[in-house]
Formats: structure tokens, sequence, C-alpha cells
């Protein structure tokens, strides 16, 4: 009987895939998507229309005589059937880099009986202002096409889409009447976009060169294209207020104010905001989406976001409501249908200020269900809680997990998935859906994959089973070892909430200050050094996945004994033995020294590949020296007094730049303690400070060190630091 209504069901799906269109588009989708991750299997597949359930995105999976059989509603779930299939029964993730290939079994596994499972949201959002600063502004084509695949098989329908935004808003400055030169000068440079378009800096690091508006254009076009095949609303900017301040020559009665100073730049790069009230910010609106809409179409959801981490002119309550419902006049009288998307991250950050009566009043100027918000770092503080759940606005429940695309072992996971869990069965009938706003991509995607597996009824099999299926992806084959490790892991390291951290290594030297805020950890290093050798107890590691596992986990290993050699060598100094302190200083070379060589074995650990693609969209000299001083600034100086808040424990960088800076701390004290002339911490941050700003505006290429075998190298580390090891080492 089970048989035959299989039979039925899977005729069923036949007469279906019969009667559709050659030309129907999700089918067309799906089938790309195969064929580019693929395409050696593509014909293993066969994909077929089914309707939603009850009104949700849904698929199911099976098989019949050797094919794999994917229905679903559209092509964004598709994809999430497809990549269940992929983890699942192939055993196999797919990188969000476009230059790690999918890995296939030879003979593809068979489905036997029916998999169904459906959304239990309807908005899946992902990426954040910030992700477009840290980890996208050289992205090409090939890049985005992968990492837009990656959004759909992991059901993502809602993506921030805020590339080519300079060219319209060149377009719109240009017709109020500013030059060319005011309007390139205005802007940042490319990696610093981000926190331009969210008024915090206007002008570092810029002019923007013509090339680059024309080029991201272009690319939006793209972007913006493939995105909508898969069935997702991307999320476009609208005009927030921010002007240049050039704005006041052309409308000198404008209400145009400083938002005040931010991160410690001058007051040159300060950025100006326009009262909502004044005419003039309807008609910038109105040419802004109507130029943007010629360019990018519209799907009617606008990220608005005035005064992120910037003060308004007043924190009246009635002043903040009329903002806002002023803010969302302008949108609806250029597009009756707009829906205002607002980040909630100021109201953590600024939570002093941002009291419950001025939030209430700020987000009730505009009709219920008109404005959403991102509840963006649910995984430290939910607001909708502490918000009367946004007083009725809908609301995304965001996980955040990564600020700066810093490099370090952090993100309380399993507390995360709690807390979604509990969200997810209060059912409140605001919350719109799941999302992630993470601020760099890193090469560690697996809380991500994991906050939104959680969003579809499939997931309901527990963690158990999700780590052990991860880890064997990861490997590439069942590994007892492996999967303790991962298990230790999720239970254990990825316990500590998101924040700017990173190993002592990538932070300025400073004597008897360990940077303890953002260095510390919050389980034994023994522990983590347990979960290494456990991975290392592998007899191959060819999956791109384990590679990364091994860099991630050594780096930080590796770190963590930096930073327990470098408070032995400060007190070395203080007790004034030399000896000792000339050992501890060879140490801390050599830590440096393999630390570089450990993350140099991945291309996305070094500073190479974040270079490279910089230098790459130049068309000339002086444009490729611009890009690359650009990508060089923001991971190390970043500006104000941001310095190393980007920071990337990455091969060559750590060769280059952070060990330049601590082998002139380990000289200048090895230096003080044979004089007996006290250490100068001033003197030597002005050395520094020379040896900072010379590797910034440096073109000098980066040499990575010699390397053969990882998983040979990761032993001898191993062996040389006297780790713990809960493995006999092969």
């Amino acid at each position: 009987m089970k048989y035959c209504k299989l039979f039925i069901w899977i005729l069923s799906l036949m007469l279906v895939a019969t009667n559709a269109t050659a030309e129907d588009r999700d089918l067309t989708t799906i089938q790309g998507l195969v064929t580019r991750l693929i395409p050696q299997k593509a014909d293993h597949f066969q994909f077929v229309k089914q309707q939603s359930k009850k009104g949700k995105d849904c698929f199911t999976l099976t098989g019949k005589d050797g094919k794999i059989i994917i229905s679903g509603n559209n092509a964004n779930a598709m994809a999430v059937g497809l990549n269940y299939y992929l983890n699942r029964y192939c055993h196999t993730t797919v990188s969000w880099y476009a230059e790690v290939p999918v890995v296939l079994p030879n003979k593809m596994p068979e489905v036997k009986g029916i998999i169904t499972s459906s959304a239990k949201v309807d908005r899946r959002f992902f990426l954040n202002y910030c992700t477009y600063g840290y980890t996208l502004p050289f992205f090409g084509w090939k890049d985005w096409e992968r990492l837009i695949d990656w959004m759909a098989l992991n059901g993502i329908n809602m993506p921030l889409a805020i590339t080519g935004q300079e060219m319209v808003w060149y377009n719109v400055w240009s017709k109020l009447g500013m030059t060319d030169q005011e309007i390139r000068s205005y802007f940042t440079g490319p990696t610093y976009l981000p926190w331009h378009r969210m008024a915090n800096i206007d002008r570092w690091n810029g002019p923007l060169p013509k090339e680059w508006l024309e080029e991201q254009r272009d690319l939006q076009k793209q972007i913006l294209a493939r995105e909508r095949a898969f069935n997702m609303k991307p999320v476009l900017p609208a005009f927030a207020g921010h002007v240049p301040a050039e704005l006041k020559r052309i409308f000198p009665d404008a209400n145009i104010k400083s938002l005040g100073k931010w991160g410690g730049f001058d007051e040159q790069y300060l950025c100006h905001f326009l009262n909502p009230g004044e005419p003039l910010f309807a008609k910038i609106q109105k040419l802004f989406l109507e130029e943007q809409t010629a360019l990018f179409g519209t799907d009617h959801i606008y990220g608005v976001d005035p005064f992120n981490e910037g003060e308004p002119p007043s924190w009246e309550p009635a002043y903040l409501k009329e903002i806002s419902k002023n803010m969302y006049g302008t949108l609806t009288a250029v597009d009756p249908k707009a829906e205002w998307m607002q980040m909630g991250w100021m109201f953590y950050y600024d939570k002093k200020v941002w009291t419950p009566k001025r939030v209430k009043a700020f987000l009730t100027g505009v009709p219920q269900g008109k404005m959403s918000l991102l509840d963006y770092h649910c995984e430290n503080v939910e607001l909708w809680k502490t918000n009367d759940g946004f007083y009725g606005q809908p609301y995304i429940w965001c996980y955040l997990g990564n600020f700066g695309g810093n490099t370090t072992l952090t993100g309380n996971v399993k507390e995360t998935g709690k807390r979604l869990d509990a969200a997810l069965k209060a059912a409140r009938r605001n919350m719109l859906g799941v999302g992630s706003t993470l601020e760099g991509l890193d090469v560690i995607q697996f809380p991500y994959e994991y906050v939104f597996d959680k969003v579809w009824t499939h997931s309901d099999k527990g963690n158990q089973q999700w780590i052990d299926e991860l880890a064997d992806r990861h490997a590439g084959f069942t590994s007892p070892s492996v999967r303790k490790a991962w298990q230790i892991l999720f239970d254990e390291i990825f316990v500590q909430v998101p924040g700017t951290y990173s190993i002592l290594p990538s932070r300025s030297p400073v004597l008897n200050d360990n940077h303890s805020e953002r260095t510390e950890i919050k389980y034994p290093a023994q522990r983590l050094e347990e979960v290494w050798s456990l991975l290392l107890d592998v007899p191959q590691c060819e999956r791109n996945e384990l590679q990364v596992d091994l860099i991630a986990v050594g780096r930080q290993v590796l770190g963590n004994k930096f930073l327990a050699v470098k408070s032995e060598f400060d007190a070395a100094y203080a007790a004034k033995d030399i000896t000792l302190l000339r050992q501890k200083a060879y140490e801390m070379e050599e830590l440096l020294s393999d630390l570089d060589c450990l993350t140099s074995f991945n291309t996305r650990c070094t500073v190479n590949k974040w270079i490279d693609d910089a230098r790459a969209l130049g068309r000339n000299a002086e444009m490729k020296n611009y890009y690359e001083r650009n990508a060089r600034y923001l991971i190390t100086l970043w500006g104000g007094h941001l310095s190393d808040y980007a920071s990337r424990a990455w091969g060559g960088l750590i060769g280059s730049y952070y060990g330049g800076r601590w082998r002139l701390y380990i000289h200048d004290i090895l230096a003080s303690a044979q004089t007996g002339k006290p250490f100068d911490q001033k003197a030597f941050d002005e050395k520094r400070s020379q040896f900072e700003q010379t590797w910034v505006h440096s073109t000098t290429p980066i040499t990575l060190p010699q390397r053969n075998d990882l998983l040979t190298f990761c032993k001898m580390m191993f062996s040389k630091y006297h780790l713990r090891s809960a493995v006999k080492l092969q």
C-alpha cells in the first residue's frame, strides 16, 4: 500500500512537470543552480513545481529510477530541498566562496521514501550594511553568483541589496546642482561606503572613482536579476536624510544640521542631516526612488536607517515621532506600496538614550505593518522583549555572529538555537521571520547554516544529529574523533557572545596589557587543544571544510599560547631576568612565524586574496594602488579610534604587519632590559604608528611562507608546543 501511494504521488508530480512551460522561471533558475554547482551530476536531478503548504514555502524530496526528484512551490524552496539532499545524503557542504568546488560521491545516493519540509516563517533576511565593507567590496560577479546560490540553498529570500547606490546618488546630486568633484569627494573610499551609507562618516579615503560608480551599477543589475529569479525580495535603500554639506551652498535656507562626531573622526568627516519636514527632503526622496527604480526596479521594501550610532537633532519623543511620520510619507508619496525596513541596532547600541518612550514614539510614527524591524543581535539581547514587541510593528529575529570580520572562535551558537526555538514557538503575530546580520563572512559558515536550517520543519531532529552530520560533511567521511571535536566546539567553545574579539597577535603590543576585554576566552585553553588533536586524528585532509577547521582551531590554539608566553615575557622584564626574557622573545617570534605559515594554507585565510581582489578592480596602476590602500586601511588602522577593529589573523598579515609591530616591541623591551633605561610606551607607540602608516601605504607584494601539507604541519605544531593531546597522533 505504501509503495502504491508513493507511485501515485510521483505520477502526479510528473503530470505537473509535463504541464509546466519550458519558460517556467522557477524551473529554469533551479536547473541553472545545479548546472553551476555540480555540472557533472546535473542530469541526476528532476525539479517539479508544487503548491505551497498553507501559504508557506515548502519542498518535497524523493527518488525514482535513479533520479532525485525535488519539488517545491518556487525556486527558493527547491534550492533548500537540493541543499537538504547535498547535506544529508551526499555529506557535502556548499561554500559561500566561488573558488571552492562542491565535492560529491562517485555514485549519487538514492532517496527512499518521501521527505517533506516547510518554512516556519515567511521572511529569511541576510546581510548587514557592514558586510559590504568587511567582505563584499571587491566581490566580482562570480563571487556574487556563488553567494546568491548559497543564500538560495539556505532559504534566504530577503537579502540586503545596496551595491551600486552611489551611481543613483551621483545622478541625484548632479540634478540638484553639485559638481562631479563635490559629489565624488563626498563619498568615502569603497571599503568605507557602509559607514557613509549609514551617515557615520563622509569623505574618508575618497574621492570615489567614477569607474567604481559605473562598474558597481552594472554589478547591481546582475545581482538583483539573480536574486529575484530565486524568489528573493531584495531590500534596496531609500533616502534617510543624509546629505552633503555642500548642499547648503545650493539651498542656504534648508534645515541641515551636523549629526556629530563618530568613531573619533575629525570634523571634516562629519555627516549632515536634512530635516524630513523640509520640502527639499521629499524632493530628494522622489528623485532618488525614481532614479533607483529606473536603474534597478523595486520590490517596495526599503532600508531606511537614520541616526545609526548618531544623535538626532532632538531627543523629544514628539520630534522623533514626527520625523518617522514625515520620512514614511515621503516614501509612500513616490511608492504607495512602500515598506520601511529599520535596523534595530541603534536601539541596542545607544540603549541609554533610546529609552522605551523614545523608541515607541519613533516606531509608532509609521502605520502598523508598514515598518519592519531587524532585531539585530538576538544572541545577546532580544530587543522585542525589552521594547514591548516593538509596539506592534513586525520584526525579524536576527543572529549577528560576527563583528568586523574578526577571525576568532566566537558566537554562542547553541544558546542562539535555544533562543530561536523559543521565539519560533512563541508564534508572536508580528514576528515576520528570521535573519542573520553578520558583519563579515569569514571562513566559518556553520553558525549561519545552523540558524537558517532551524526555520524549516525538517530541522526538528535536534542538535546532536545536526552536529554529527556537519562533522561528516567537513571530514568527507564518518570520523568518531571529528564528531567528538565538533560536539566540544558546539557545546563548549562556540559559547561566547560575539564581539570584537581577536587573538593577541592581532592587537597592538602594550607592556603589561594583553587587551583582556578583547582576547579573553570562556573555556579552558587545554580544551581547545583537545579539539585540535581530535581533528588531527584523520588519515587525510582533502575537504576544504576540514582544512578550514584545522586552521581556525589551530590559529586560536596558537593565539592562546602566544597570550600566555607574552605574559611570561612581560613578567621576565619586570623581574629583570634577561635570560628568560630572551627565551620568551624567541618563543613569541616562533609563534608568530608558525601562525603566519598555518594561515597561509588556505587562500581565504590570507591577506593576499583580499589585496589581489582589490587590485583587480583597478583599470590602471593608479587605481590599483588606490583600491589596495583602501583594502589595507580597513583591516588595520581603520580610521578614527577604530584601529584593529577589523583585525584578521590572516597569512601574510601576521608576518608583515602584526609580526612587524611585535618585533619592534620585542626589540625595544630587550634594549630597555639591557640598558636599564625604562621602557617608554609612548615613544614605542609613535614608532609603531610610523610603521603602520608605512605598511598601509605600501604596494609591495606580500610574500607568503613556504608550505607543504597542512595535516603534517599541524601535527608538527602540536608536537612542537607540547600541547595536550586527546588522541595519539599518527
